[in-house]
């Protein structure tokens, strides 16, 4: 088991890794709209905080030897399931022919107020 930090993702905010890797598996922690400065983007708009969640998951994947292709499960948290269309426009776009399993989960808040948060799982190299 190998645990991954890195400083080009948003920083854990409490007692947890961004990741964890083990037997060929990359476990990504909730990401939420958080640049690697630490900054939340509490008053962004959606497709800002869209697009630097998926950052973040980029550079984890990244760390730990992985990339978007080898994503196999997301689960996208959202306080707004009408942001829906715009966030799975954005998602697509990252993803594009690549289709993990997913699934989207209303909530009626998130940490700081932000719109989304997204975990995911994937395949990784062993030799991170």
């Amino acid at each position: 088991m190998m645990f991954i930090q890195t400083p080009d993702a948003a920083p854990a905010g409490g007692h947890y890794s961004q990741a964890v890797t083990h037997n060929g598996l990359v476990y990504v922690s909730g990401l939420l709209p958080v640049l690697p400065s630490g900054e939340k983007l509490i008053d962004a708009p959606l497709a800002r905080q869209v697009q630097a969640v998926l950052e973040n998951l980029n550079a984890i994947l990244t760390a730990a030897h992985s990339a978007p292709d080898q994503v196999l499960q997301v689960r996208i948290y959202v306080i707004d399931i009408n942001d829906w269309t715009e966030i799975n426009r954005l998602y697509m776009a990252f993803f594009g022919p690549h289709k993990p399993a997913r699934a989207v989960v209303p909530v009626p808040t998130l940490h700081y107020g932000l719109r989304l948060e997204l975990e995911a799982t994937a395949v990784c190299s062993n030799e991170v």
